[in-house]
């Protein structure tokens, strides 16, 4: 056992580099790779959080998630609602020692609308962005929109005269065979800037002596090392190699907990984990039926639905630390959630489903094959919740084929730059926006294979209803309260029904910390480095 520790410290010794050990060091180890700095590449949690410790956005939020100036100073909202102003902060200068002005925000502007861009929806297809003078820039909208702004602390502003010296005009996409100059090197304005970056190896922010803000942390640089091994990754952090993980296997919390020099970091994450199922091709991928997509069918999905059993996935794979959850967004992000209950687990009421829908079991027990797409290293337990559905479904006679794959393999495949190959996926979502018109206009409305203006991109199985879109039209521009959370609920209503998505739950967050490190765990699952002392 002592060599076997040994052998693991001298390795995690070799990947974290032979970096000072002072108090100015911080070593920061997750389960997955950084596997882009572009900053319009992947509209990850993760990635957009390790990339927010170099790029800003306009706005921010503090530690509360209230949303504060970053970039711009100040804005005001003008003539009636369809011009927002942007008045920008002065003296801000890019890594690199340029100065940041009104250009920089009308590039990032068309940048994160290009076609290759997978966070075009922070700014809808139709506004104009329009430079004023170089430190004003103004919002053109073609209707009001009072939540313009919700999702600006992840839209990065980036240097325009760089990333054009540089042939990175173009977002590069993740699944991009020769990655661009942006994705292996970053040129922000934030509070750390990017020294070393070796995907899947490491990466190396060094504090930015030249940043503007007021600096509320103690570090000098911080290591991120890749530990896709959970014992590996804990085994890292009792000893000292690292000061901060994440995630910490819920079975390692006691543990972590009863040692000396580290502790678990326990709240509630905005996130909320589903399922959901191809329902635009007219064959499926990976699956036994042919010339047809059962998934179409609503009784098809509601069987899927009905069989997969959270309580127990709750219990024996979340080992009590998710809360079940019968929309796509989080109880604490809508005051009517209390509204929708989830369908009870009833296996005899979707095994006549599956009947009535035209799918009999064979001579093997079993009514037809299909793949299920999932990661093993993003979510907590991912792939062991896949595992349990694999499962739960075949007591109503669907066979899985599960392929559990890394994260940057897996968002390779299903999102808009693979050509979303997958009949049944799992994904988390946090909404950027901390509001339903998020989810709905992400993950809900009719997919828009285009290009033009990143409509559902993130609604991977292609659910599609004009009555749910034409909601969250309206849910856009809506000022009233009252009025906007009954149209949210009239939405939520149709997809429940429909059976657009099957939600699982909202895992509890759980970073191990060394005890000589104080940092923010904000509830969306951002760490962000300017918040962290080390003694």
């Amino acid at each position: 056992m002592k060599l076997k520790l040994a052998l693991i410290a001298g390795a995690l010794a070799l990947a974290l580099g032979a970096a000072s050990a002072s108090a100015q060091t911080l070593r920061y180890a997750f389960q997955g790779n950084l596997n882009t700095l572009d900053p319009y590449g992947i509209n990850e949690t993760t990635t957009l959080a390790l990339q927010g410790n170099v790029y800003e956005g306009l706005t921010k939020r503090d530690r509360d998630l209230k949303i504060i100036p970053g970039l711009a100073e100040r804005w005001e909202v003008l003539d009636n609602g369809l011009t927002w102003r942007f008045h920008l902060r002065r003296g801000v200068k890019f890594h690199n020692g340029e100065d940041f002005t009104a250009d920089d925000v009308v590039f990032s502007a068309n940048r994160v609308r290009a076609e290759t861009s997978d966070l075009r929806s922070r700014i809808d297809a139709n506004v104009q962005v329009v430079a004023v003078d170089p430190y004003t820039v103004d919002f053109k909208l073609k209707t009001p929109n009072p939540i313009l702004h919700y999702e600006w602390d992840t839209w990065y502003i980036m240097s325009k005269k760089w990333a054009e010296a540089n042939n990175a005009v173009a977002p590069s996409a993740p699944a991009a065979t020769t990655p661009g100059y942006a994705v292996l090197n970053a040129n922000g304005t934030g509070p750390f800037r990017i020294t070393q970056h070796q995907i899947g190896v490491r990466t190396v922010f060094a504090k930015n002596p030249a940043w503007w803000g007021k600096v509320e942390h103690n570090l000098q640089e911080v290591i991120f090392t890749p530990i896709t091994s959970a014992p590996t990754r804990v085994a890292a952090l009792l000893s000292g190699e690292v000061d901060v993980i994440d995630p910490v296997p819920l079975q390692d919390i006691p543990r972590i907990n009863a040692s000396p020099n580290a502790r678990v970091m326990e709240g509630p994450e905005l996130r909320t984990i589903f399922m959901q199922v191809d329902q635009r091709r007219d064959e499926l991928l990976g699956s036994s039926v042919k010339g047809r997509n059962p998934f179409k069918d609503v009784r098809v999905r509601r069987a899927f639905y009905q069989a997969i059993d959270i309580e127990a996935i709750r219990r024996q794979v979340m080992r009590g630390a998710a809360a079940p959850t019968a929309l796509l967004i989080s109880p604490l992000l809508f005051e009517r959630s209390n509204e929708f209950q989830r369908p009870p687990v009833d296996l005899a009421a979707a095994n006549r489903l599956m009947d009535e829908a035209g799918y009999p079991r064979g001579a093997d027990n079993t009514r037809f094959e299909v793949t299920l797409d999932c990661p093993n290293d993003r979510y907590v337990n991912d792939g062991a919740i896949c595992q349990a559905v694999v499962a739960m479904l075949a007591r109503i006679g669907v066979k899985i084929n599960l392929q559990a794959v890394p994260r940057a393999q897996f968002f390779a495949k299903v999102l808009a730059s693979g050509g979303y190959q997958s009949s049944f996926y799992l994904l988390g979502w946090t909404p950027g926006s901390f509001d339903s018109w998020n989810i709905l206009q992400n993950l809900v409305r009719c997919r828009d294979d285009t290009g033009s203006g990143g409509n559902g991109a993130t609604n991977l199985g292609g659910y599609c209803n004009p009555r749910v879109d034409a909601l969250t039209d309206q849910i856009l521009v809506e000022a009233d309260t009252a009025k906007r959370n009954d149209l949210i609920a009239q939405a939520y209503r149709i997809i429940t029904d429909e059976v657009s998505h099957f939600p699982l739950h909202q895992q509890t967050l759980a970073w191990g910390v060394a005890k000589n490190v104080e940092l923010v765990q904000r509830a969306d699952n951002q760490f962000l480095f300017h918040w962290v002392t080390k003694r």
